[in-house]
């Protein structure tokens, strides 16, 4: 499930045309398809012009396809200090190699704006936790989701005890492992999900 932005016209609904910096009235603005104003689409604009000014182009009339490589988005400082910068970049990333377009970049922070919903921060936390990519959380990728948490300053044995108690208490069918369903119900009972699932720009 992925959000759609300002490039993924919808047929129906309200839409409003929108200029970006420098180009004709090319794209409609369909501000339904994110959590963003239409001046905050094109802030975001700016922001991904700056990391590549030599490949972002300001006239999207031909649809150019430019994707920015991994490197620049987990170099910006709303996402460098960021222990899961990587795999933030990489759930949203549609070509699977860590590269942004600008639709993608659009979909990170948007789902992560404090104006997201928690069943849409959930289905992406749960890509991002799940780093073997089996559609499941198992006890090997909450050692690494606690290892980045903790920087690693916790003892391997505290390691392994905090994600044993973890499956122990959050997996309902007693398969060892997480499926989406037990992670939407653990992190409905944490309250601060929503504020740490944030970032701003």
């Amino acid at each position: 499930m992925q959000p759609c932005t300002m490039w993924n016209l919808c047929a129906a609904g309200k839409t409003e045309s929108c200029e970006l910096p420098g180009s004709e009235k090319v794209y409609l603005l369909k501000q339904d398809c994110t959590f963003f104003t239409r001046k905050e689409i094109l802030r975001l604009h700016a922001r991904f012009y700056e990391l590549a000014p030599n490949m972002v182009p300001m006239d999207y009339t031909n649809d150019p396809e430019v994707r920015l490589p991994l490197q620049l988005i987990i170099n910006m400082p709303e996402l460098v200090e960021n222990p899961f910068k990587e795999r933030i970049v990489q759930a949203f990333s549609e070509d699977g190699e860590g590269n942004l377009s600008f639709n993608d970049f659009v979909d990170m922070f948007s789902v992560m704006s404090e104006m997201a919903p928690r069943e849409l921060k959930a289905i992406y936390a749960f890509k991002i936790y799940d780093f073997n990519t089996d559609n499941f959380i198992c006890k090997s990728d909450l050692e690494q989701t606690l290892n980045k948490l903790t920087r690693e300053e916790l003892e391997a044995e505290e390691v392994t005890l905090v994600c044993e108690k973890v499956i122990e208490e959050a997996d309902m069918d007693g398969d060892g492992k997480l499926a989406f369903a037990d992670f939407e119900n653990m992190i409905s009972k944490a309250p601060d999900f929503l504020s740490t699932f944030h970032i701003r720009i």
